[in-house]
């Protein structure tokens, strides 16, 4: 069976949303690899630095890190997939390419689509491509249930 894909759409502040999940995911001892592209990472770098008082969420930023401190961090920021893939348990993608279609069926692959038209058309594009690939798709509108 094909990997399922979830999709978060019509979030207004994707960074924002981005350092929740994030937060939730280390919080359950989870490892996730987040792509986005690069004005989005730095955003998001600084954000995860600042978001929440007394609630750091260990990250490191793959393009800065070396091999030893990527080991010990839950957390990666990148544009771009690692030659070596994700190695990681949830693949988060903020705006980055789709997901190859090597990509593990065991990782859970989340898709934040911003509510800006731009990104409104990217989320279409993406979920045309994974309805095409095989994969299930599970819809999260924001504002129809608990967010993050």
């Amino acid at each position: 069976m094909a990997a399922t894909v979830e999709f978060h759409t019509g979030v207004p502040d994707v960074v924002d949303f981005a350092c929740r999940l994030l937060r939730k995911a280390y919080q359950r001892g989870a490892t996730v690899l987040c792509l986005a592209p690069m004005a989005r990472l730095e955003a998001l770098d600084r954000a995860l630095w600042t978001f929440a008082e007394r609630e750091f969420v260990p990250h490191v930023r793959l393009d800065h890190a070396a091999p030893a401190l990527r080991v010990r961090t839950p957390i990666w920021l990148a544009e771009a997939l690692p030659a070596s893939g994700a190695g990681r348990e949830v693949l988060l993608s903020l705006g980055a390419e789709p997901a190859p279609s090597e990509v593990g069926e065991d990782l859970r692959l989340i898709e934040v689509v911003g509510a800006g038209a731009d990104e409104v058309e990217r989320g279409r594009a993406l979920w045309r491509h994974y309805k095409a690939a095989g994969r299930a798709i599970v819809h999260h509108p924001y504002g129809a249930g608990r967010e993050a």
